[in-house]
């Protein structure tokens, strides 16, 4: 199929094809959704749930584990003057059972539950978070998760083994196609037995080293043949397969991400993952619970960081008084150490209910991944302000020169990807406000629909009469207008009084949306992601909340074990209660500020500006300087067909 083909797809057909993948149903209650409708369930994620005894013995053993071996095995600086993860270095987590850790123990793996799973991320992204991505990318997106969800038994017997030992990547994204699906490219001609595979992927993380792929393609619709984007597992030893480069990046220098040509490429069908045209909502599937890897990285930068901002602040003295004590650096402390406090609670939350099951976390994911990964260059940045000219040095020079060799400038760099990596800040908060304003959809979709009839957007109108009619009532009053609701938080009773009545005027505020700009709204996309974000606050105020009143108790969420797995933990007692204050007294600011903006924006300038400025129209503001760039095209073409660049595939014996 033609490029030209593609560049056309239309707007409606391109939403068509996404929103036919989503997952529409929701079988299982869902704290998020309900958060986004003025209803706040606290019931779902109160009391803290906590892993099982045998859950919790066999991660904090593997934490034990993994801490040592990091340790003493991890050179961090090597990595990032080397560009690479050396190969020993992986053969050695292998060796440990860190590509297996979410694979089942009788396909050969460690059988962690998520919780630890996300637990050990922190631990290997802290040493070098080059080493979390490439944990995540094979175990959150990579072969295992969508063979163990969607796979067959066989599937299952044939390749978790596998990935329980060798590295695998998930090949979706294009030169010219990101979050459209609709425009892919990539092809999976049935012929015989046979799929015959051809494309080219971008930015396939752990690809330049991986043995085994999961791959987007279309099948063309044809006799016998349903069509649709599928998903393909393909073994990297199979010929017409190139790896034409490796790509370099500002931050996590040690990935190994390249480009990957597919020509001819012949794949059996028993590699076919669920059925034809089921490859979009596998990968969305696969991803709602893939994101709770990034909220482990941003977590382990944030806990580095609070520990960096409070060992340097007391040790450097400004005007007669160590820094830290002065207010204009007190207030970066004060933030890096609740932020940092709040991802971990939120990873902690999502990663039990997912390994609880008894609810639907799409939501919860998707806000952990949002809200940790904006909040995570945040405390980084101001990391990095507050050490001042130290913060953007790099380790190494600060070693040479005799001083403690503080990385801070790379974190910076590491922990800006995570705002892009599995969908970018803009396209979560348009996933998320699909997800959240369903309700509305769903009752008023004949009548937001341009092409239905009369009849259809009357019955619709009347549907929708009868909803509201039950709904909005519950908006005008609630527990958060009762002083003495959810006293059993204590001091942290007010935040969630106030977190119940942010809930229903953000729910109000959303119908109010609807009915002011229909169908026009999901073009609305400046009040939709402060809606969001809105929401994402009060999710971490509310996970927060939870955490810190089981923090102050005898035992914390994760029992009487440290962390990082290596002794008993420091018990918080109820300084986790001052924590949980401080951060959502910084949260209801932030809240604030956002329901401000609802209304009060510069959104419909700023679109009118923005078409001008693509016009041309303000072309002169370019001038007077002069282009670094390296001239080439803006999207490198990628017309299928054999490769004719060096194959820079490699294997890790």
């Amino acid at each position: 199929m033609s490029q030209r083909t593609h560049e056309h797809v239309d707007e409606r057909t391109a939403r068509k094809v996404a929103e036919e993948a989503r997952e529409s149903e929701w079988r299982l209650p869902s704290f998020g959704k309900q958060l986004f409708l003025g209803d706040l369930r606290l019931d779902l994620i109160h009391p803290h749930p906590r892993p099982s005894p045998e859950q919790r013995a066999k991660g904090e053993g593997f934490l034990a584990k993994l801490a040592a071996f990091c340790a003493a095995e991890v050179d961090p600086a090597r990595i990032e003057r080397e560009a690479r993860i050396p190969d020993e270095v992986v053969r050695g987590l292998r060796d440990l059972g860190a590509l297996g850790m979410k694979i089942p123990e009788k396909y050969g793996g460690l059988g962690l539950s998520q919780l630890y799973y996300g637990r050990a991320l922190m631990v290997a992204g802290s040493v070098s978070p080059a080493l979390g991505a490439l944990l995540s990318a094979h175990q959150s997106i990579g072969v295992p998760q969508p063979v163990k969800m969607f796979g067959t038994p066989e599937q299952k017997d044939a390749w978790l083994p596998r990935c329980a030992r060798e590295v695998s990547a998930f090949l979706l994204t294009e030169p010219d196609v990101g979050s459209d699906p609709a425009r892919l490219r990539a092809t999976a001609v049935p012929d015989g037995d046979d799929y015959v595979l051809n494309g080219v992927k971008l930015w396939t993380t752990n690809g330049v080293v991986a043995d085994l792929v999961v791959v987007m393609a279309r099948v063309p619709k044809s006799d016998g043949h349903r069509g649709g984007i599928s998903a393909f597992i393909v073994d990297m030893a199979t010929p017409g397969i190139t790896v034409e480069n490796r790509n370099a990046f500002m931050g996590l220098r040690g990935i190994e991400n390249g480009v990957t040509r597919f020509h001819d490429v012949r794949v059996p069908k028993a590699n076919l993952i669920g059925a034809e045209g089921a490859g979009l909502k596998i990968a969305l599937t696969t991803l709602n619970t893939g994101r709770l890897s990034l909220p482990a990285i941003c977590a382990a930068g944030g806990k580095w960081a609070a520990g960096v901002a409070r060992q340097w602040s007391r040790e450097r003295v400004q005007w007669g008084r160590p820094v830290g004590e002065h207010e204009a650096v007190a207030t970066k402390i004060a933030f890096i150490a609740a932020t940092a406090y709040a991802m971990e609670a939120m990873l902690d939350l999502s990663g039990q209910l997912a390994d609880d099951e008894r609810n639907d976390i799409r939501i919860e994911a998707a806000l952990a991944k949002l809200w940790s990964s904006e909040m995570a260059c945040r405390v980084a940045d101001e990391l990095v302000q507050l050490r001042g000219g130290r913060g953007y040095e790099t380790a190494e020079s600060l070693a040479a020169r005799g001083e403690r060799g503080v990385p801070a400038e790379q974190l910076l760099r590491d922990l800006r990807i995570n705002r892009i990596f599995e969908g970018s800040s803009e396209i979560m908060h348009l996933l998320i406000a699909r997800e959240a304003v369903d309700a509305h959809l769903s009752v008023a979709g004949d009548i937001i629909d341009p092409d239905a009839s009369t009849g259809r957007k009357a019955r619709a109108a009347a549907k929708a009469g009868g909803f509201y009619a039950r709904w909005l009532p519950t908006l005008v009053t609630g527990a958060g207008h009762r002083p003495n609701a959810y006293a059993e938080f204590g001091p942290l009773a007010r935040h969630l009084r106030y977190v119940e009545r942010a809930s229903r005027k953000l729910a109000r505020s959303t119908f109010y949306a609807a009915g002011r700009w229909q169908g026009g709204l999901e073009y609305r996309q400046g009040f939709l992601g402060r809606m969001v974000d809105i929401g994402a606050e009060l999710f971490a105020m509310s996970a927060v909340c939870v955490r810190a009143t089981a923090d102050a108790s005898d035992q914390g969420p994760l029992g009487s074990m440290g962390a990082n797995g290596t002794g008993p933990a420091t018990a918080p007692g109820r300084s986790a209660l001052l924590l949980a204050d401080a951060f959502c007294r910084q949260a209801r600011v932030r809240v604030e500020e956002l329901f401000d903006g609802l209304w009060r924006n510069t959104d419909a300038m700023d679109v009118k500006l923005a078409r001008a400025v693509l016009a041309g129209d303000f072309a002169w503001v370019e001038e007077g300087v002069l282009d670094p760039s390296i001239p080439g095209p803006w999207i490198a073409p990628s017309e299928p067909g054999p490769s004719e660049r060096e194959d820079v595939h490699r294997t890790i014996g």
